[in-house]
């Protein structure tokens, strides 16, 4: 148990970040899927369309330290270049 003020604030403090990381890695993990999904449907418009609105959340998401940016940069990638090889 905290001893002092300010081991109790930075609890608190703790808890509010942990809160909203947890939020902002839902996001993250949502927007990946929303790609996946339709990369596996086979339509490469949709995908196109699905990474390009998944890219910011996935930089927003580095930025702010829920992952790091050669992370996100491996993911985006990767998922580029399966788009790549879909039919159009």
């Amino acid at each position: 148990m905290a001893q002092h003020k300010s081991a109790e604030k930075r609890i608190r403090r703790n808890a509010r970040r942990q809160t909203v990381n947890i939020a902002r890695k839902g996001r993250v993990r949502t927007a990946m899927r929303k790609v996946e999904e339709a990369i596996a449907s086979g339509d490469a418009n949709a995908a196109r369309t699905a990474l390009r609105s998944a890219q910011p959340e996935l930089q927003r998401g580095a930025r702010k330290g829920v992952t790091s940016k050669r992370t996100v940069a491996r993911k985006v990638s990767r998922l580029a270049k399966r788009i790549k090889t879909l039919k159009t």
